[in-house]
């Protein structure tokens, strides 16, 4: 096994010190963003409807001995996302401004989108970082791409497939929102379409260090927070009645805030659970829950990190992460994992998989059945860990910066 240690981790924040929300734009046109708009209207609130069984809590944890990563993909150049659609094809993120296919037959040469025209990925954690294929991807061919154009800025805009299923016009762009971003670190990147059908964005909290403009905690700020739009109840979206801020108070879009850089979140498919890896300032790196549906959460940066005060004093009111690691014992850069819900390792049924980008080490965590956090240290893979992912089919993967895909597989 190797292990790799550096100074500075990818893509795990990013940052703005003014943002705007603007709409779509003619490809290849550069935009000046708007001062003032007029804000995304609330939708209608869906009917409440009676939650799914939840499925039953893991009891311990699989002897990890008898488990591996498998390969499944390699020859790519710092992948940083992975999404399945269902049938064999995978759907894999180049930083650099593409995405490329994967199926039975290997790694297609050919790219299924092609955005190094307007993708700025000069910085080391800048370029193509998020994919979300909408829910109903399969009819209506939309998905939905988190980048940083050439003045550093995040867009975030939907491209739709062309009448050849493995091929996308780069001139089908419809940019969603744009963020401005000062500083070339914390940029977030990670979108995911929830089970609720809305599309969650990870933004960071304005970059430099130790968010100076305070941006995590200002809720009319929309760094260093997740996101919550309904891209199909309006152009270019709407705002979802149940958000936070929908009647007032901050920005409409917002759902949660107090993050530093949420690199990589994902839903449990099983409960519909939120896991959040925050990326960590100097000292702590924290994974933070919420359960199915729960708006409105402070995680607490600025004021603190991990669990210990930063600036300021730390409100009773914040919500508390349920797992940290130190930069001394775990590495540098937390990257936020999937919950294995894989028909074909029962054993690993509602354990959630995080990583650290610096070290490789792999944890587990999940909650037993008397409310307790379960946290333990699995696998030391040697990989540089820019993303988990999972499939249709339930498969968990983990992302190599140096070009690999792996899959969660059972052997030693």
């Amino acid at each position: 096994m190797r292990r790799v240690l550096i100074l500075t981790a990818p893509l795990l924040f990013a940052c703005s010190l003014v943002e705007t929300v603007t709409t779509a734009s003619p490809p290849g046109v550069e935009v000046t963003p708007a001062v003032t708009i007029q804000p995304p209207q609330p939708t209608i609130a869906p009917a409440p409807t009676d939650p799914p069984p939840q499925p039953a809590a893991p009891t311990g944890f699989p002897d990890p001995a008898g488990f591996t990563w498998s390969p499944v993909v390699a020859g790519l150049r710092s992948p940083v996302d992975i999404q399945s659609a269902g049938g064999d094809r995978l759907f894999i993120v180049e930083q650099r401004g593409l995405i490329r296919i994967a199926d039975e037959n290997g790694l297609r040469q050919e790219p299924f989108l092609d955005i190094r025209d307007r993708v700025f990925d000069t910085g080391n954690e800048q370029g193509l970082l998020g994919l979300a294929l909408h829910p109903d991807f399969a009819s209506n061919g939309s998905f939905y791409v988190n980048y940083t154009r050439g003045n550093g800025d995040t867009v975030i805009a939907r491209f739709r497939v062309s009448d050849d299923p493995d091929r996308v016009d780069p001139d089908s762009e419809f940019v969603l929102l744009q963020i401005d971003q000062p500083f070339p670190n914390h940029n977030g990147g990670r979108l995911v379409f929830g089970p609720d059908g809305y599309l969650y964005i990870g933004t960071g909290d304005g970059g430099a260090q130790g968010d100076p403009q305070g941006r995590a905690q200002n809720p009319d700020s929309l760094l260093g927070k997740i996101l919550r739009l309904d891209v199909d109840g309006g152009e270019p979206y709407a705002i979802p009645a149940d958000n936070p801020f929908a009647a007032g108070g901050g920005r409409p879009e917002i759902w949660a805030l107090g993050l530093r850089n949420p690199w990589r979140f994902a839903f449990d498919p099983g409960t519909g659970d939120l896991f959040i890896g925050d990326v960590g300032q100097n000292q702590w790196e924290e994974i933070d829950t919420l359960p199915s549906g729960t708006a409105g959460a402070n995680f607490g940066w600025d004021l603190r990190e991990g669990l210990d005060s930063y600036e300021g004093d730390p409100s009773p009111a914040f919500t508390d992460p349920v797992a940290v690691y130190s930069h001394a014992e775990g590495g540098c850069s937390v990257t936020g994992g999937e919950v294995v819900r894989d028909p074909s390792l029962p054993e690993w049924q509602g354990i959630y998989l995080y990583g650290d980008f610096c070290s490789g080490l792999i944890w587990g965590l999940f909650r037993d059945g008397s409310g307790a956090w379960q946290n333990r240290l699995l696998f030391d893979s040697g990989f540089q860990i820019t993303s988990f992912g999972s499939g249709v089919d339930g498969a968990v993967y983990v992302l190599d910066r140096s070009g690999e895909v792996y899959r969660l597989a059972r052997g030693g």
